[in-house]
């Protein structure tokens, strides 16, 4: 469906700005002049003709210079691609305030339209530059999804494991009572599945439990091996985007991946290190009022990259003689350990910052 106006299409004059809303199906797209003047709008395929015909309709209207995309790291992905494929300049748009929303409604048409809109008006607040997901980042997010999977099936095998020996006959749980996590596991796993499966003892209620912690253990094996070839992929992936991340204190191939993904391919949309901080949620956010001067705890940002900031840290504090040294320093002026930890955090995102946008050099902070 695509709407314009015959006076608008004379009138469009110099270049013109889009904005497109976009779903798992379709996209809309809507276009505004110099002026801000809404020239059209229109609903598009989630394909790659779909593509193809959104910067097509575009450019219709005039020489098109940016467009503003909802959802870059979504449902907009594949167009963002395409746009930047073919040199146009595409930006992030955020979704708008819920109060704009409540004054003037919602629809796909009015979100394209407040995305062009945002593009026009240059609003920082809304419009950022996307991540670049064509590059070797973007394959190592896409290993790090199906590692975080394995991990997170690995540890609800476990807590399984636990729980049917809890409540096992108890031959079976004296048998395996005080044995390492490990060692039970072995056991389990080393079970002859021929034995569990007679049907003469298919209804013993033991027999059923050692049957199915010896499918639980064979399944714990299974993502282990998962876990661990996954892990070389990531290693040699982040030895390949930026192996100077890997020489810093305390930094690993699992933290040195997140922030990686955290920054995308391109680190450089990153304007500063405070920009990378509070991306990473370790700024402190001003919560001062009249006489009152203070900071607060900053709750946002990627919450995975602020979890690999914090195991950098504790690998620090345990093995780094120089951070060490500034938590006894620290501690003698009365912070706590909390608020030792947060300031380490900030200036950790500092030197991994450095670190991600000239890979040649890195400082080293306490």
């Amino acid at each position: 469906m695509t709407t314009m106006t015959q006076s608008a299409m004379d009138d469009s004059g110099g270049g013109v700005v889009g904005g497109v809303d976009t779903h798992r199906d379709t996209h809309t797209a809507a276009v505004l002049d110099a002026r801000g003047r809404l020239l059209g709008t229109a609903e598009f395929p989630a394909t790659q003709d779909g593509y193809a015909r959104v910067l097509a309709w575009l450019r219709g209207f005039g020489p098109l210079s940016r467009v503003g995309v909802e959802g870059t790291g979504a449902y907009g992905a594949g167009l963002a691609r395409s746009l930047a494929g073919h040199g146009i300049t595409v930006l992030e748009v955020a979704r708008p305030d819920r109060r704009a929303r409540r004054v003037r409604g919602k629809s796909d048409p009015f979100d394209a339209e407040n995305a062009a809109r945002a593009v026009l008006s240059q609003d920082g607040t809304r419009v950022s530059t996307p991540k670049d997901r064509a590059g070797a980042t973007e394959a190592l997010r896409a290993v790090r999804v199906a590692r975080r999977s394995a991990v997170a099936a690995r540890a609800i095998v476990l807590n399984q494991i636990h729980t049917l020996l809890v409540t096992a006959p108890e031959p079976l749980r004296s048998q395996l009572r005080g044995l390492a996590p490990a060692r039970v596991i072995a056991v389990c796993a080393g079970e002859d599945p021929a034995q569990l499966t007679d049907p003469a003892h298919i209804g013993d209620p033991a027999t059923a439990t050692r049957l199915a912690l010896y499918h639980l253990a064979r399944r714990h094996h299974h993502l282990c091996g998962e876990i661990t070839a996954l892990d070389q992929v990531a290693t040699a992936l982040v030895e390949r985007i930026n192996p100077a991340l890997l020489q810093l204190p305390g930094v690993g191939p699992d933290c040195a991946g997140q922030l990686l993904v955290t920054a995308g391919d391109n680190p450089d949309r990153l304007h500063s290190e405070a920009a990378f901080a509070h991306l990473c949620g370790v700024a402190p956010i001003p919560a001062s009022s009249g006489h009152t001067h203070r900071h607060r705890l900053n709750r946002g940002g990627d919450r995975q990259a602020n979890a690999a900031l914090y195991r950098i840290t504790l690998s620090r504090l345990r093995w780094d003689p120089r951070t060490r040294d500034y938590q006894q320093r620290r501690t003698h002026q009365g912070l706590t350990n909390k608020d030792i930890i947060r300031c380490l955090k900030r200036y950790i995102a500092r030197e991994i910052y450095n670190t991600l946008t000239n890979p040649t050099t890195s400082t080293n902070t306490p």
